[in-house]
């Protein structure tokens, strides 16, 4: 895989977002109804099923929109506890159909969430090479310490442990300083990240 070339894109995405301030990962009005999703999902007593239940229940009451329930949805489907491949890759084409549909303001950070949603199945899968790709796409579109962490765990899975500190040092440089502690708290906190937090001190 070329690794230059998107190593590239990283870096191009990295220079014309010097100056930006990161947007809200999850639309303002949307926002505690998915911490609330996500606190259940994190629980040490997860239950799938409870889970799509409140998730389909917030969707029925207007609290979330229907790309954000089938994003829930992909993170269920996702974890450890269900790994149901096929049905995270169904959820990621009906949501990337969703965010088109509803367009508006949004639509960029609602197709980076879709990318976001098939980085995280390659590399669960340990297609390392397709993530990255995947992951690049998510940061194109937005702008975020979460998608500059995807990008950093791949690459580190990959061994490019160079590339990954060289990109560390561009983004600590360029960013603004709040998506520069957030990605700092994501290197300290990440096992997958554990080989650069001296890049981070």
């Amino acid at each position: 895989m070329n690794y230059q070339a998107i190593l590239e894109r990283i870096l191009v995405a990295v220079d014309t977002a010097s100056y930006l301030t990161p947007s809200a990962h999850v639309d303002a009005r949307q926002r505690d109804a998915m911490a609330l999703i996500a606190h259940q999902i994190q629980a040490p007593d997860f239950d799938p099923a409870a889970t799509r239940a409140l998730i389909r229940r917030f969707h029925t009451e207007g609290r979330i929109d229907e790309v954000m329930k089938l994003s829930a949805l992909n993170v269920v489907a996702a974890s450890p506890l269900v790994q149901d491949w096929e049905e995270a890759a169904r959820l990621a084409g009906e949501q990337e159909l969703a965010a088109l549909r509803l367009g508006g303001p949004n639509l960029e950070s609602n197709l980076a969430s879709v990318d976001r949603h098939r980085g995280v199945l390659f590399f669960l899968q340990g297609s390392y090479e397709v993530a990255l790709d995947y992951f690049t796409r998510a940061f194109e579109r937005q702008r975020t310490a979460e998608n500059i962490g995807n990008i950093l765990c791949t690459l580190v899975r990959l061994g490019e442990l160079a590339e990954s500190s060289a990109l560390v040092d561009q983004v600590r440089s360029s960013f603004p300083s709040q998506l520069v502690d957030e990605l700092d708290a994501r290197i300290e906190a990440d096992p997958d990240l554990a080989l650069l937090r001296t890049e981070a001190s």
